[in-house]
């Protein structure tokens, strides 16, 4: 068996298109252009790619975009004047701050600081307690991201043993609690392995549809899998460089591998990582129709 490639970058293309018909609407017929601030604090390399990716996606769809770099030195007390300020900015439906922030600023401050409403990356504690018990403003984008790959690669998640690897707050937590919810595109058994697992191998073979997020290179091996399982790897790693210069990535998952017993499994780069710009987008947009009480 070969598994069939999940295309995350096809998928996203999709998405795009159908929101960018929604924002030529929202427009013409309700003079409504959702708008979505990122705020960038430093210089970090990946960071300011990331950020240059959502405003030119935001672009592109026709959503008003506005870009705050600070000096790495900024204050703690700077950037929530900032965050207050977009809090009140009502051509700002979405506000985005690019983690993580430099040490000496709290990261959790920065998160309580944004509008509930606003928090289209779903980190705030409202919007987590709301998605834990099912009722939802906004999922946060990656994991909102997996749970589309699946549904729109056809895969059946309704009563399927889902094992996720990592337990962070930005991926494994909120995706164990969107798969287990008592709706369409989840209803799963859902199983979170972390690093005090004593035999991780034992849980990832059970699995129909495993979910990695180690944030450690091929650490999901063939012998670790059953086949005809469902794999999405969250993982992006740099192994090396080419000649040219040119970063060499790879997953959490031994992709070479595992595709020869998985049924379906992304790629990296291509799997997940186009989808978390595409779903920011659409949180954008119903932060958007939330505040012109249109849903």
């Amino acid at each position: 068996m070969t598994a069939r490639i999940i295309n995350g970058t096809k998928i996203a293309k999709q998405i795009r298109e159908e929101l960018k018909a929604e924002i030529a609407e929202l427009k013409e017929k309700y003079n409504l252009i959702p708008g979505l601030a990122t705020i960038l604090v430093g210089d970090d390399p990946a960071s300011h790619i990331y950020v240059g990716q959502k405003q030119k996606t935001s672009l592109a769809l026709g959503i008003y975009s506005e870009r705050h770099d600070l000096p790495a030195e900024t204050s703690e007390e700077e950037l929530l004047a900032l965050i207050d300020q977009l809090n009140k900015d009502k051509n700002i439906h979405g506000i985005l701050v690019q983690l993580p922030v430099p040490s000496h600023i709290s990261e959790a401050r920065v998160i309580y600081a944004i509008n509930p409403r606003k928090d289209v990356d779903g980190l705030h504690p409202m919007n987590v307690g709301k998605l834990t018990i099912g009722e939802p403003d906004f999922l946060p984008s990656t994991p909102y991201g997996i749970q589309q790959l699946l549904i729109r690669s056809g895969i059946n998640i309704e009563g399927a043993e889902v094992v996720i690897i990592g337990r962070s707050n930005l991926v494994g937590k909120p995706i164990a609690n969107i798969l287990l919810q008592n709706k369409e595109g989840a209803n799963a058994i859902v199983t979170v392995c972390h690093t005090r697992v004593r035999d991780i191998a034992a849980h990832t073979r059970r699995a129909d549809i495993l979910i990695v997020a180690a944030g450690t290179p091929k650490a999901i091996t063939a012998d670790m899998v059953k086949e005809g399982v469902v794999v999405i790897d969250v993982g992006t790693n740099q192994i090396g460089t080419t000649k040219s210069g040119k970063a060499i990535l790879c997953g959490d998952v031994d992709f070479d591998s595992v595709k020869e017993k998985a049924a379906a499994i992304t790629p990296v780069p291509g799997g997940v990582g186009p989808m978390t710009i595409a779903m920011l987008m659409m949180n954008t947009v119903k932060a958007a129709k939330l505040s012109a009480r249109l849903i």
